[in-house]
């Protein structure tokens, strides 16, 4: 029985490795950090992965420079399951514009490419931990 459950877990592990791999990319879980998007990739972005966590924020924003370092703690955190990526607002106005983006830190959720849940302002780590919890 140990060899066929050693065969088994082997198959799995090929089977989600497969599964995984789009067009020989990485596997998403190899995103442990986020990734900085503009116009030029931000729907490349969400089309790619599954699951996409969006920081629209500026340079100017005290809030945004103190939960910078909580999205990097997540990314590490949720590697492979949740993607990061950081927009920068003032470098991408019609961007923010289209998703409403009045205030910022704002984070928003995309499942498959559409929005699902935003929040907005600096939130703990653990309330923003139950966001994602929330939403994968």
């Amino acid at each position: 029985m140990d060899e066929i459950e050693k065969i088994r877990q082997k198959r799995m592990m090929e089977l989600m490795q497969k599964i995984g791999d789009k067009d020989d990319q990485p596997v998403q879980n190899a995103v442990d950090h986020p990734i900085k998007v503009d116009a030029s990739n931000f729907d490349e972005i969400l089309k790619k992965y599954a699951n996409v966590v969006v920081d629209f924020w500026a340079e100017w924003c005290m809030p945004c420079r103190m939960i910078s370092p909580i999205v990097e703690q997540l990314a590490k955190e949720y590697a492979g399951r949740v993607v990061f990526a950081k927009l920068n607002t003032d470098e991408n106005p019609m961007i923010a514009s289209r998703y409403g983006i009045t205030g910022i830190p704002t984070l928003i959720f995309f499942k498959d490419g559409r929005p699902v849940d935003k929040v907005v302002g600096a939130l703990p780590k653990a309330e923003l931990k139950r966001w994602v919890d929330r939403n994968v």
